[in-house]
């Protein structure tokens, strides 16, 4: 069924719709039901101004016109902004898959899109090479979290790639999208808000102060300089940051946006993690996990504090031995794992890493997760480095 408002300019003979009818677009309504409340009631006729439910018109789209075939008169189509962002969904092929979820397979997932596409009109879905891997392309990031978080909680799993904006190429250069960005804040955090925006590629159009004496703060900047930032603006402004944004269209590459430097920790066994694995690698790195969570070869376990990737082993157990010391006997005090979010997730990765997203977990991987094959491809990206220079 499709939600369908039937308006007076509507060039019919009497402006109403039933039942029976069979309308320009080789269809024949089949059924009709508005809403009373909070149930959907079958009704044989609607007139204008009403929203009603039809059904029988599998081919419908947004900004159709449903006109009698005897007298069709289209009513000017509704322009929907395009996407901007694209992201990759697929099968989420970690270990551990299938200990959370029970919607697993290829089908189900693209049953669930092609859903998905039909009811939002923002959200494109478009193969991939691989039939386990469909792109999903939308307005925001914040509008593909929304889904991945509704697709968690209705039983999937499932592993999401980094966004990346759709680029186009005007007169021979590479154009970007574009966003308006309006931000409200408390005048205290003034400085660190224009710092982190401006690291961004964001540019201050217009500063004002509320009766409240908050302030309002126009920027325009990429759309991929707003990945990840909502998150950021809450910890900078202690939570009382607000933040709106709305299409600019397409404009000139703004040139590299400052992204992750640091290299990542990552499993090189399956396992479990314990306090005396985990001790020695926090004084190095931020860690993602605490002692007794399963560990999987490929899987990323902290941030590295330096750059490049590290491969470690979370599992490593004490050796034991007779001799005993005051210090060897006192507990191993762990550093708390910061929470981590679906978007903070998802703006932390790099292009070769991946999110998995389960009903009850997030974590992070390398998209190749055997150590083998990873030191393999990173020869051949330094072979072909060698061969450009």
């Amino acid at each position: 069924q499709r939600i369908t408002v039937i308006r007076e300019e509507a060039e019919s003979a009497d402006g109403s719709i039933e039942p029976g009818r069979t309308v320009t677009l080789s269809g024949t309504v089949t059924s009709l039901t508005t809403a009373r409340g909070i149930e959907q009631v079958d009704i044989r006729e609607a007139g204008p101004g009403e929203i009603v439910s039809v059904a029988g018109l599998p081919e419908v789209t947004i900004g159709d016109t449903i006109t009698d075939r005897a007298d069709p008169g289209p009513l000017p189509r509704l322009e929907i902004d395009e996407p901007t962002l694209r992201m990759t969904f697929g099968v989420n092929t970690s270990p551990l898959s299938g200990r959370d979820g029970n919607l697993l397979t290829s089908r189900q997932l693209k049953a669930r899109l092609d859903r998905e596409v039909l009811g939002n009109v923002s959200i494109e879905v478009r193969p991939t090479e691989s039939p386990e891997t469909f792109e999903v392309r939308g307005r925001g990031e914040l509008q593909l979290a929304v889904l991945i978080e509704q697709m968690r909680r209705e039983g999937f799993e499932l592993q999401v790639s980094r966004p990346e904006v759709l680029l186009r190429e005007v007169d021979g250069k590479v154009h970007e999208p574009y966003e308006r960005v309006t931000v409200d804040i408390p005048p205290d955090f003034i400085g660190t808000v224009s710092q982190s925006l401006a690291a961004r590629k964001a540019r201050l159009e217009q500063m004002t102060t509320d009766t409240d004496g908050r302030v309002r703060m126009e920027f325009v900047m990429p759309t991929r300089g707003l990945v990840g930032y909502r998150g950021q603006l809450l910890t900078e402004t202690r939570g009382t940051g607000l933040l709106h944004q709305i299409g600019e269209g397409y404009g000139p590459w703004a040139g590299e946006v400052a992204h992750r430097t640091s290299g990542v920790l990552v499993s090189d066994r399956t396992g479990e993690s314990n306090a005396y694995g985990l001790f020695n690698l926090q004084e190095r790195a931020t860690m993602f996990i605490g002692s007794g969570a399963e560990v999987y070869e490929g899987m990323i376990v902290g941030e590295n504090s330096r750059p490049g990737d590290m491969d470690v082993n979370p599992t490593k157990e004490k050796k034991l031995t007779n001799i005993r010391t005051h210090s060897h006997d006192e507990g191993l005090r762990l550093v708390p794992p910061p929470p981590m979010t679906l978007e903070s997730a998802i703006e932390f990765i790099d292009a070769d890493e991946l999110v998995e997203v389960t009903p009850k977990s997030l974590r992070l991987r390398k998209r190749i997760l055997s150590l083998h094959d990873r030191r393999r491809e990173r020869g051949k990206d330094e072979d072909l480095r060698r061969a450009s220079e």
